[in-house]
């Protein structure tokens, strides 16, 4: 079996589309019911008194493992990168389309992300 070698074009689609696809399992409210089974928020309270918050998983076992994976950005992506690369690479025919609209979902979020700097 030959390893197969990404040209710079799909390289960097394949970045795009992972950035989307952990920004959208980790942050997005859209999946946040995916998310809610597996994850608790908690508080705590800093030295200066400032209450902050974070999600962290919930339960035990595999609940916990998902959960925390979930709460863990840098985590997700490595598994989001996985899933992409084998699946473009073994199942071409539908992970080209499913790469080219994270990729330009990826786009368009830097986009938003630039605008709304302008403007404030």
């Amino acid at each position: 079996m030959a390893i197969y070698s990404l040209s710079v074009y799909e390289f960097i689609l394949l970045a795009l589309a992972v950035f989307r696809l952990t920004h959208l399992l980790v942050f997005d409210e859209i999946t946040e019911f995916m998310r809610k089974p597996f994850q608790e928020l908690k508080e705590e309270r800093d030295e200066n008194g400032e209450i902050f918050q974070y999600f962290t998983g919930r339960g035990k076992g595999i609940q916990r493992f998902i959960g925390d994976l979930l709460s863990c950005y840098w985590c997700t992506g490595i598994w989001a990168a996985i899933f992409l690369y084998v699946g473009f690479i073994y199942f071409p025919l539908v992970f080209v389309v499913m790469v080219n609209i994270f990729a330009l979902a990826g786009v368009a979020a830097f986009i938003e992300t630039a605008i709304k700097r302008l403007n404030h």
